[in-house]
């Protein structure tokens, strides 16, 4: 069921560079991180172990007579990434498609995990002192959930309209540092066209956010509605695109569009849609990181390597709940899957 949206993502987003054409395709490097995490070896040497020891059988159903040896499938593990960001897009226009998401309300949110190894405090930080095992290129975020986390941060895009399925569409990873300000703003473009709503919590409340979202380019309303509580920043003169001072129309309306916004999130109709962010994508945040045993910190160390697992885990997620579905279950009751494994 993965293959061939795999093999899609590579067709979408090809390797380009110097060099030669690797002889493995890229898609046979994500499947076998995908059954590797799918069995949950967290540790490279671990799963390169397991795959190995089953290097035959999968050679024979991925239809390939190449094998990564070890320093290969390590280095290429660290750059998997950009596919699966890809594959998880593709998978949620599929779920879309067969009638098993309904993107009409869809949420965002971004969730903090723990790095290994120990902590790295600032005033280390200033001083240039590492401690021994310490994850260098972990950062400290904050949320009022977490409190202070030094490690790293995943944000997703999910459906949360009411009485379907809570499904994925979209998803990175970045540091824990990384504000929802430098990351949500290239998922808006590729938002559903069926999408109606957009759920957030304050850190996400930007003006730009707000326009893109519900304006077209052309100025005119797009229909959707951008549900976000306020988060006063101070009185910040908004910008035009091309950087240049606003003028005061321009800011105007800007004030204007905002407490439309407002507005519509404090009437009984906002309220309730807004709601939804508590039974959708808060619950999954809890549900993801159990079924893939990152409640305590992530598998690996390095940005690369954990945004490649952590991708790879929603594109199994979303895998899973198509199975499931399959098996006539409409719900995110997926563990008795992997259980199965």
């Amino acid at each position: 069921m993965g293959l061939p949206i795999l093999r899609q993502a590579e067709r979408q987003c090809p390797r380009t560079g110097p060099g030669q054409r690797p002889t493995i395709p890229e898609w046979v490097i994500a499947a076998l991180i995908m059954i590797a995490v799918l069995h949950r070896k967290k540790s490279k040497s671990a799963q390169y172990r397991f795959l190995h020891d089953r290097r035959a059988e999968i050679a024979s159903w991925l239809g390939t007579a190449s094998f990564p040896c070890r320093s290969t499938y390590f280095r290429r593990y660290r750059r998997g990434h950009r596919l699966q960001q890809k594959a998880i897009a593709l998978q949620g226009e599929k779920g879309i498609q067969e009638g098993l998401a309904d993107p009409q309300v869809v949420a965002a949110d971004k969730s903090l995990l723990a790095a290994r190894g120990p902590l790295w405090h600032k005033s280390d930080r200033k001083v240039g002192k590492i401690p021994k095992g310490v994850d260098q290129e972990s950062t400290w975020g904050y949320s009022e959930y977490h409190g202070w986390v030094q490690g790293y941060s995943y944000e997703f895009v999910v459906t949360a309209t009411a009485d379907n399925t809570i499904w994925p569409l979209l998803a990175s990873v970045d540091t824990a540092s990384m504000s929802e300000h430098a990351t949500f703003g290239q998922k808006i473009d590729q938002l559903p066209s069926q999408t109606e709503y957009v759920l957030t919590d304050s850190g996400y409340d930007n003006n730009e956010y707000g326009e893109q979202i519900e304006y077209r380019e052309d100025g005119r309303p797009g229909g959707r509605h951008f549900l976000c509580p306020e988060n006063p920043r101070g009185n910040k003169r908004c910008r035009e695109r091309r950087g240049e001072k606003a003028s005061r129309y321009c800011r105007k309306q800007a004030h204007q569009r905002r407490r439309k916004r407002q507005k519509f999130l404090a009437s009984k109709r906002g309220q309730a849609l807004h709601a939804r962010r508590r039974v959708t994508i808060e619950p999954l945040n809890d549900w993801f990181k159990s079924l893939f045993e990152l409640e305590h910190r992530v598998w690996h160390r390095g940005l690369d390597n954990n945004r490649t697992q952590l991708l790879t885990a929603v594109f199994c997620y979303q895998l899973l709940l198509r199975y499931n579905h399959r098996y006539g279950r409409r719900n995110n009751q997926v563990r008795w899957i992997l259980d199965a494994l």
